[in-house]
């Protein structure tokens, strides 16, 4: 018996129409003009639009700041009432202004970008890769993936960053917390939760100044307080029991105020020689690296010029314009035909399909 064989044919051009809610969907992915940052490739987190940036992990900045305020509030709370009756009106002043200063710095440290290079755009990369390939001999592989440059009559490698697609700039390095390229990378610090580098340097130099004298500041205030109260003819036992935050004060002032103090030395003997603690780490500079010790290109061969260098002049330019808007080709980046993924039946061969065919026929004629 035969059997009924109903189809109905496929305009070709009704495939390529997409419905009129996905129309409407692309129109108004295209009509929104989208901001950098909400594509950054690295890893960091936007807040306020764009306007402040952090990492992804922001480390231990929460029980940075936590241990500042409640240091401080306990301070303020039972040590200056005895401090001004006693002595003078000025403690909490003096104690007050540090405080606001360590806080701003601190979170100057955190919120700004420390100096993060743009990666190298399609066109870029493949420029450079075209630039190594020339500069490499057919018989070696892979080619060469440094540069050699002249600073102050001295030779500086720069190496190639496989993540950013470009030869890292003097004294750039990549890190691997936050993925990015940060120029005069210094280190990444977890107690701010954010690199230290070009753009927010001077912030951490003076967050880790700042909490040196408010650190010592209370440390001697807390002794002192005690001190007098032992003095009007009661024991140190009885002075503490009078004032037991004292002793909370003293114990995180004591343990935390050798490390502070030593790290801003450290800094300090940095910034007079016009180093990194990357550079001086890898001994870049020095016998640890090089057979014979080669100068600081970097250095002017004086503290102050160093120093000045270092810490004033106008603040450099952000380099990635997180705040900026994608261009219309940024926006909807072109997809290759390779990069499509085709349904089953289009990758069929020939031969399946004639096998089909014929099954088809068959099976209308029987």
């Amino acid at each position: 018996m035969m059997k009924n064989c109903e189809y109905q044919q496929i305009d070709p051009r009704a495939l390529s129409v997409l419905p009129q809610s996905a129309q409407n969907n692309t129109e108004k992915t295209v009509q929104r003009s989208r901001r950098k940052w909400e594509v950054f490739p690295g890893k960091n987190r936007f807040f306020c639009d764009g306007r402040i940036i952090l990492p992804s992990q922001s480390g231990v900045l929460p029980l940075t700041l936590g241990l500042i305020v409640v240091t401080c509030g306990l301070f303020f709370a039972f040590d200056c009432p005895f401090l001004v009756k006693h002595l003078t009106v000025f403690i909490p002043v003096i104690g007050g202004a540090l405080f606001v200063f360590v806080v701003f710095s601190l979170l100057r440290t955190s919120f700004t970008d420390p100096g993060i290079l743009p990666r190298a755009t399609p066109d870029e990369a493949a420029d450079i890769e075209k630039q190594i390939d020339t500069s490499g001999s057919s018989t070696y592989r892979p080619p060469p993936r440094t540069k050699e440059i002249l600073i102050n009559q001295q030779v500086v490698k720069l190496k190639y960053c496989f993540t950013c697609k470009m030869f890292r700039p003097p004294r750039t390095s990549h890190c691997s917390l936050c993925d990015n390229c940060v120029e005069r990378f210094d280190h990444h610090c977890p107690w701010v939760g954010n690199c230290v580098g070009k753009r927010n340097y001077r912030f951490f130099y003076s967050f880790i100044i700042s909490l040196s004298f408010l650190t010592s500041f209370i440390f001697g205030c807390v002794i002192t307080h005690i001190t007098l109260r032992s003095q009007d003819g009661k024991s140190l036992v009885q002075s503490i029991q009078e004032s037991p935050a004292s002793v909370v004060e003293l114990v995180i002032c004591f343990f935390s105020i050798w490390s502070i103090l030593g790290l801003s030395g450290f800094h300090t003997y940095l910034i007079a020689s016009n180093l990194t603690t990357n550079e001086d780490i890898k001994g870049s500079w020095s016998s640890k690296r090089c057979a014979e010790e080669s100068g600081n290109p970097y250095s002017y061969n004086s503290i102050i010029t160093n120093c000045c260098a270092t810490l004033c002049g106008p603040m450099p330019p952000s380099l990635i314009d997180r705040r900026g808007f994608l261009s219309l080709d940024e926006a909807i980046p072109a997809v290759s035909a390779s990069e499509i993924e085709l349904p089953p039946f289009t990758v069929k061969s020939d031969a399946h399909m004639e096998e089909n065919c014929q099954d088809f026929a068959l099976s209308c004629t029987a």
